[in-house]
């Protein structure tokens, strides 16, 4: 599972700025899928092999000065309950102030791991002013600059040290399903269908689930948990301290999922936001199932379902070998079929290829379509094998692989996709040096 590092801090001390930092430090060094929308105030980062989420509390704004308490606890309680580690962010432009001592005293009744960092110290003036954030009383303290990244590497080394190192067992457990989608777009009333009674609360108004809550479902041969999270909505439609805290929940329920049940709303389209929450599912790894929820309502003549899947798999290039279900909650409309192709997508997830089948199968292929030479250099791919991993991650031994580009990539990708059922699953794929 991935590790939730939140930034926390009063106004106007870079937590903005350090959180863009590392997001596009995922951007450069990882991230392969380009123009994903994302949402201001949670990404990803990555470091010395470690993957995060990121989280940035900015937003809250000081009150009267004897206000203090009421104004910092609500954001930053829901940070501190809710993330793994926390980065205290301070400035030491404008010294200490009674707001740095408000957070401090909360993060001091926490269990969790704390880094002070001491923004803007760029020179030696500076880093001799830092000193005086020692009488705050963190163990961990760094002096960077958000804006130049100097000293950000050493934070970054101190932070992913805290993080468990990700084990390869695979988990004895039932598979966990994470209902995910945006407000009012049905997932709850999926949840009721499934279980045949009213055990969450259901209205029109968006936003009625504020938390991620976990049922077993043991019956007609399936046997897994479910989890309907929070909706997912853009920033600048989080207007409450609740919908921060739901927006957070839903991310770790997602990050502590096998496959993600992604609803979205048949009357309106696959816009930015359900996008999002793809890629979200996606980036970590997860099963993903989508369903076009409310299909009851739809007019059959304008959209049929081939119009609509087209569509949808349009908006999810490059990953387009997803399942695509039309449900209805109310009528209880394909629901079954829903979770069938959810159990089909967890198995798929956590398939283990023979190596000697998959040269097998895998060796012919490139042998008949090389990579592109570049500069006048051969690629020469000679073995291959699936790494052990909790999700389809495959080893590609050559010499030369910094000369494998993207779309060869992709080929390969396609090619294994073709010979092996890995539908709903994001896959992998690395080329390194024999």
């Amino acid at each position: 599972m991935g590790s939730i590092v939140a930034i926390v801090g009063r106004p106007n001390v870079g937590k903005s700025t350090f959180f863009n930092r590392l997001i596009q430090k995922r951007d450069a060094i990882v991230d392969s899928q380009s123009g994903v929308t994302r949402d201001r105030h949670y990404g990803y980062s990555f470091w010395n092999g470690k993957e995060f989420t990121v989280i940035d509390t900015g937003g809250f704004m000081l009150g009267g000065e004897d206000n203090f308490e009421k104004e910092i606890n609500s954001q930053v309680l829901i940070a501190i309950e809710e993330s793994d580690i926390i980065i205290f962010l301070v400035d030491v432009e404008s010294g200490i102030n009674s707001m740095d001592y408000e957070i401090s005293k909360l993060l001091h009744k926490s269990n969790k791991k704390v880094i002070l960092a001491v923004n803007k110290v760029d020179n030696s003036k500076r880093q001799l002013e830092s000193n005086e954030f020692y009488s705050l009383g963190f163990e961990f303290v760094f002096n960077f600059s958000a804006i130049n990244g100097s000293g950000t590497g050493e934070l970054l080394d101190c932070l992913v040290n805290f993080m468990p190192i990700n084990s390869l067992v695979e988990k004895d457990e039932i598979p966990c399903f994470a209902v995910v989608g945006r407000p009012n777009a049905g997932k709850s009333s999926f949840i009721n269908a499934l279980l045949g009674e009213e055990r969450y609360v259901v209205k029109d108004l968006a936003g009625t689930t504020r938390d991620s809550i976990d049922t077993h479902f043991k019956r007609f041969g399936f046997d897994f948990k479910l989890i309907d999270t929070a909706g997912i909505r853009k920033k600048s439609k989080i207007n409450d301290d609740v919908e921060f805290y739901s927006v957070v929940r839903s991310i770790r329920t997602i990050e502590n999922s096998d496959v993600c049940l992604i609803i979205f709303d048949a009357s309106r389209s696959f816009d930015s936001q359900v996008k999002n929450i793809f890629w979200l599912a996606a980036r970590n790894n997860k099963g993903i199932v989508i369903l076009v929820n409310k299909w009851d309502l739809v007019d059959k003549k304008t959209n049929t379902i081939k119009i609509i899947e087209q569509e949808i798999r349009k908006e999810i290039e490059p990953f387009t070998d997803v399942p695509i279900v039309f449900i209805s909650s109310i009528t209880k409309q394909r629901i079954f079929k829903a979770i069938d192709s959810a159990m089909t997508v967890y198995k798929n997830r956590s398939k283990k290829i023979v190596t000697r089948k998959f040269n097998e199968s895998m060796l012919p292929i490139i042998q008949n379509n090389p990579p592109p030479a570049y500069k006048g250099k051969y690629v020469k791919i000679k073995f291959c094998t699936q790494l052990p991993s909790l999700f389809p991650q495959f080893a590609f031994f050559c010499n030369l692989p910094q000369y494998i580009k993207d779309p060869y990539k992709r080929f390969i990708e396609n090619k294994i996709r073709d010979i092996y059922d890995f539908n709903g699953v994001p896959i992998r794929i690395f080329f390194r040096k024999k």
